[in-house]
């Protein structure tokens, strides 16, 4: 990954200001990864970015623990990118995250994860992996590019599996808004496995087609269903390895109750790999209110 995008994000991540719900519990929305986002008031708590930095698994009532306030990027600030630029050829070992997730982020393979942990097991190197959390946040802002989705709602963590609600604070209201639930599961076994983005949860806004793991050609059709009022939905294609969209459909008409919706997005992305379809939604008091992700096999031929 091109180091001007681990500079820019561990900018970002130094001066995120994120909040931490402060009510105890576990919620699982939705029906796990194979799917898209959520919406929703969130819980009150305001907390600062240090503390998003806590300790990985900690649920959304325990106070996390403080980490430095600005590091330099490999020593514990996400960057946008992942890791390192996978190689041109598909992966020819594992790459699905515990025999069934598309990894999404920051890891494109099993290898890369595994890299990962040889350097941090030797030398301590970016352990903001073991922090689903912070995990989450990269996705979002640095992956994703919605930098106005800058605080962590509430957070679960059960066995290899966490869920971290991202959202925002609209200026004229108190209250936090949830804009996605975000699924991640450990790479590997351990507790010094990394956490991965595998996908999003559904509530009021789903991203159904195409199929969660489907292998995909371009153009795409792209749809699920959504619950507002004058929504503008846009369709995305990325991969890690890029900054830019591979792919930008914008914008459908919708809105009501559970309302289909449906668009075709055409994009070039590396055949072999996983690919990310994100679709959005907003407009009202922010750009990006609500999100959903899958993740897809780029076909190849």
């Amino acid at each position: 990954m091109p180091r001007d995008r681990r500079l820019r994000a561990a900018a970002a991540l130094a001066a995120l200001s994120v909040v931490v719900a402060a009510c105890g519990g576990t919620r699982t929305p939705g029906s796990g990864p194979d799917g898209g986002g959520a919406s929703g008031p969130g819980g009150p708590g305001i907390a600062t970015a240090r503390d998003a930095g806590g300790v990985a698994g900690a649920p959304s009532g325990t106070p996390p623990a403080e980490t430095p306030a600005a590091e330099t990027p490999g020593t514990g600030t996400p960057p946008v990118g992942g890791t390192g630029s996978p190689a041109p050829r598909p992966p020819s070992g594992p790459y699905l995250v515990a025999g069934r997730y598309q990894p999404l982020w920051p890891f494109s393979d099993q290898a890369e994860a595994d890299a990962w942990r040889a350097t941090y097991q030797t030398g301590g190197h970016q352990p903001w992996h073991l922090d689903a959390r912070q995990t989450a946040l990269s996705f979002t802002q640095g992956f994703l590019g919605f930098g106005r989705i800058d605080r962590i709602v509430r957070s679960s963590v059960s066995g290899s599996h966490a869920r971290v609600a991202v959202g925002f604070r609209p200026e004229e209201s108190g209250r936090l808004a949830t804009a996605a639930v975000i699924h991640l599961v450990r790479y590997g076994r351990g507790e010094d496995a990394p956490w991965e983005v595998v996908g999003t949860d559904d509530t009021t806004f789903t991203l159904t087609t195409p199929a969660y793991g489907a292998t995909v050609a371009s153009p795409a059709k792209a749809g699920g269903r959504i619950t507002g009022v004058d929504e503008s939905i846009r369709v995305q294609v990325r991969q890690p390895w890029s900054d830019r969209p591979l792919g930008d459909a914008c914008c459908v008409p919708a809105g009501g109750e559970g309302h289909p919706w449906s668009s075709k997005v055409a994009f070039r992305a590396r055949p072999g790999w996983t690919a990310t379809v994100v679709a959005m939604t907003g407009g009202h008091v922010a750009e990006v209110e609500r999100f959903a992700v899958t993740g897809v096999r780029v076909a190849t031929g």
